[in-house]
């Protein structure tokens, strides 16, 4: 089983951070995969072995959906020890985890508590 932490929060660079600060303290053994929704370019280095997606922003239980399943099934195809799913948008979060906890994904997904991260105001 895959030990899976959701990260949700609107600044990108904020949620990669978590992540990180997550895997350094840790003390993870295995691989670990990102998958970060709505992030711009790589904002944090990561350990080269960390397998890092980015995808489309886009509602992972609505509008996005396609897009996180088959990124998930890819990654899943060779299942890391860990994997933080990064999400801009935490609206739906607990759908989400739904989601993830039904099948096919409830017998490959270990769910984890998930990392609220407060939610920067908007620039206009």
């Amino acid at each position: 089983m895959t030990l899976t932490t959701l990260v949700a929060g609107q600044d990108a660079q904020a949620r990669e951070a978590a992540v990180a600060a997550a895997i350094a303290s840790g003390g993870q053994a295995g691989e670990t995969a990102l998958i970060f929704e709505g992030s711009p370019a790589a904002t944090t280095e990561f350990n080269p072995a960390v397998r890092v997606s980015r995808i489309a922003p886009g509602c992972p239980c609505c509008t996005g959906r396609l897009t996180m399943q088959v990124t998930l099934n890819r990654i899943l195809r060779q299942p890391p020890a860990r994997l933080y799913i990064g999400l801009a948008n935490a609206a739906h979060l607990d759908a989400f985890r739904d989601f993830l906890t039904q099948p096919p994904y409830a017998s490959l997904l270990a769910m984890t508590e998930d990392i609220r991260l407060p939610d920067s105001p908007l620039d206009y």
